[in-house]
């Protein structure tokens, strides 16, 4: 039986081309929202899902942090995928015949000096690999998709133009999400721990908090605080660090941790992508 891996989107898109890229022998099932793509894991119809958490240009990636603690789910990897993007047209068109350019607004936007150059209006679409799909079924030779070159292979598009982004080194990270988790040490380029956690009402709780990782040398590579419930009372911290929890100095820090905070929800511990350095 062949293992699947869930994503959000239509195929062709970029998190199709993480799957694609990461997990090659793993059949990708495209999913209308995260929630599905989760839920898929879930249930049980795909083994792992592939979930973008943020990018070097837009930041994180909206609703993911609050999903991934309700999500029931691990992390078990991560995969950062760099965003190459290209002009996709009916096979034939010539770059010159194309008015009009369409994709997700994320991605027009990041390509706005080859569109002014070439006089090419941005049309917004739904997302790329949808943009690719309808650009195909449309058949108009004047407009063009901004997607990934698996989109075109996908939809039988000719690439004109390749990597016309404005920032050259434009990646997105991934998450790879599991029904189970795996605490093993893995890989070769250490190990990344996950987890959310929310302070105690009293003075200073954060600083006082993040005071083990710094005292005991353990790398914080990510911290993000968002709402809960809706409401400004209510806090909860994402983050990442360098290196296993049975590593002495995480262990430490993260006993500090505890003594300050009202909750922690560990949500993995996987191999760092060796393209994370």
């Amino acid at each position: 039986m062949t293992r699947r891996i869930a994503f959000q989107g239509e195929p062709g898109a970029y998190s199709h081309q993480a799957c694609h890229e990461t997990y090659p022998e793993m059949e990708a099932m495209p999913c209308r929202t995260f929630e599905d793509a989760i839920e898929a894991v879930r249930s049980g119809v795909a083994e792992l899902a592939m979930l973008p958490v943020e990018n070097s240009t837009f930041g994180r990636v909206a609703d993911i942090h609050h999903l991934l603690p309700e999500s029931g789910l691990y992390i078990v990897g991560e995969a950062f995928v760099r965003v190459r993007i290209n002009l996709l047209a009916i096979p034939g068109t010539p770059l010159s015949d194309i008015t009009h350019a369409m994709s997700h607004t994320m991605l027009l936007g990041q390509c706005r000096g080859f569109l002014s150059e070439h006089n090419i209006h941005r049309v917004t679409g739904a997302d790329t690999a949808g943009s690719a799909r309808q650009v195909a079924e449309d058949g108009d030779p004047h407009t063009a998709a901004l997607a990934s070159e698996l989109a075109g292979e996908i939809y039988g598009l000719d690439v004109l133009a390749r990597e016309i982004e404005d920032e050259g080194n434009n990646t997105t990270r991934f998450l790879v999400m599991a029904k189970e988790p795996d605490w093993s040490r893995r890989g070769e380029d250490g190990m990344m721990t996950t987890f959310v956690f929310q302070v105690r009402n009293i003075p200073a709780a954060l600083y006082k908090a993040m005071g083990g990782f710094a005292t005991n040398g353990v790398n914080m590579t990510k911290l993000e605080s968002y709402m809960l419930g809706g409401t400004f009372s209510a806090t909860q911290f994402y983050a990442d660090i360098e290196g296993h929890p049975d590593d002495p100095a995480v262990q430490r820090a993260l006993e500090e941790l505890d003594y300050f905070t009202s909750d922690i929800t560990m949500l993995g511990v996987y191999p760092a992508d060796p393209k994370r350095h």
